[in-house]
């Protein structure tokens, strides 16, 4: 497929397999995150594998500049984006609001909401130009409803609801998809993370059942871009078997 697709956050989790899979099928491929020699190890694995020619851009998308820089800087092959996914976000800490980090917050709040935000922006305005295009945001069961001490990662990712909503309508005019995907608990880096490193704790959370991994998700981006032109999935919520939302999750 001629199409040029530029990913947020492809060094782990659902970036880096979204790109995997979706080098089977499309010819080019811009790869973003903030570890560079994951970048080039995941350029070195797609093109040894697969004819789809990739570009390497690493930058901070929490960072305007950085953001602005690197979409101005990718060359001539890459640079017309096709097919946008905002996937890079992350959860810091697991607290009640009274005892939350206000770091871990500006962390959230700067990559999940700010972070698409820029990118957006960057990308945006050539595909309305052109009348052609698809962003593809990746939301989660936490930005539909709020659990105890999700507080501050829950706002961010209804922020990101919001904001898919408001593109749909903003560039319903522009004829450019909009796709949402709201995964629930998935078993990636994301816990980790949240957990600042803690491998246990982070472990624990997905003990008795079978979650949703980071392929599962790629599966559903893969099919969303593949829709006919005249078909758009606005908005897909999915869960494994065992979860029914973020309250309910069904240990063995």
């Amino acid at each position: 497929m001629k199409r040029t697709i530029l990913i947020t956050g492809a060094t782990s989790g659902f970036g880096k397999a979204i790109a995997l899979k979706f080098a089977q099928s499309v010819d080019k491929l811009v790869i973003t995150g903030r570890r560079l020699d994951r970048l080039v190890e995941l350029k070195k694995e797609i093109e040894s594998d697969h004819s789809c020619k990739v570009v390497v851009s690493c930058f901070d998308v929490r960072d305007r500049s950085e953001v602005e820089a690197a979409v101005k800087a990718l060359p001539s092959s890459h640079a017309q984006i096709d097919v946008l996914v905002n996937n890079a976000g992350l959860a810091s800490g697991l607290d009640k609001l009274q005892d939350g980090h206000i770091d871990n917050w500006d962390t959230m709040i700067d990559t999940n909401v700010k972070g698409l935000l820029y990118v957006s922006k960057a990308i945006i305005p050539s595909m309305v130009e052109r009348k052609a295009g698809h962003i593809i945001n990746i939301g989660s069961t936490a930005g539909k409803e709020v659990y105890e001490k999700g507080n501050v990662y829950c706002a961010t990712k209804h922020a990101v609801d919001a904001i898919s909503k408001a593109m749909r309508i903003d560039l319903l005019e522009a004829g450019i998809k909009v796709t949402q995907i709201s995964p629930g608990a998935a078993e990636t880096e994301f816990s980790e993370v949240r957990f600042h490193g803690d491998k246990e704790r982070a472990k624990n959370a997905y003990q008795g059942y079978k979650p949703m991994s980071a392929d599962d998700i790629a599966m559903l981006a893969d099919f969303a871009i593949h829709l006919p032109p005249h078909l758009c999935i606005n908005d897909m919520v999915v869960t494994s078997l065992a979860q029914a939302n973020s309250f309910y999750i069904h240990r063995n």
